[in-house]
């Protein structure tokens, strides 16, 4: 059994595929209640950088979590954040509608990194993993840029899509981890966990 210290339903349903015993630790109340880290890209920060950093943050907000909470079990927590990159850019969720059909356009007819970091804390000890895709968009044009938005999958993710929901149609080609675009790179998680004595099926 671990925590898992994200609120994302994807996250949950990969953990399950693979056999992985979960309880979800929620952060504090409100609509982000993973927002005790520092989200916002720093100057020059490189996408790879970047990913490990929210993630390493999250796994210590998480741990501390589990150390402050009264009558809490000690188990490892388990954190996962991803990002979106093209050209070094790094392209998170978008913040509204225009910011959404912004994104999509940005990444319509190219290849684009999709970096996603998995960590787990337990007590004094961290270990964490990245796994990075290629993903080739095909041309999209703004009638169905803007139905896609209009159906509001692209919000609360990186690069303003979800590969496991509509936007599945956009793929032409992925080069890498399918779990792994969609938050949760299953290969690396069970070796992480594996390191810390879970046994995963």
């Amino acid at each position: 059994m671990i925590y898992l210290a994200s609120r994302s339903p994807r996250r949950r349903e990969l953990l399950a595929q693979i056999g992985v015993k979960f309880e979800p630790l929620l952060f504090r109340e409100g609509p982000r209640q993973d927002a005790d880290t520092d989200e916002a890209v720093r100057s020059g920060e490189q996408p790879g950088d970047y990913v490990r950093r929210v993630t390493h943050l999250k796994a210590e907000a998480a741990w501390q979590r589990v150390v402050m909470r009264r009558g809490l079990q000690r188990k490892p927590v388990l954190s996962a954040d991803t990002t979106v990159a093209l050209a070094g850019e790094i392209l998170g969720k978008p913040v509204d509608r225009p910011d959404a059909e912004r994104i999509l356009r940005i990444l319509s007819g190219t290849q684009h990194r999709v970096l996603t970091a998995v960590s787990v804390a337990f007590e004094e000890r961290r270990e964490i993993a990245v796994s990075e895709s290629l993903v080739t968009f095909a041309a999209l044009d703004d009638a169905r840029i803007a139905a896609y938005v209009q159906s509001g999958e692209p919000f609360d993710k990186a690069g303003a899509y979800g590969i496991q929901g509509r936007a599945g149609a956009f793929v032409e080609r992925i080069e890498g981890s399918y779990s792994g675009v969609m938050g949760l790179p299953l290969y690396e998680t069970a070796e992480l966990l594996r390191k810390f004595g879970i046994v995963v099926p």
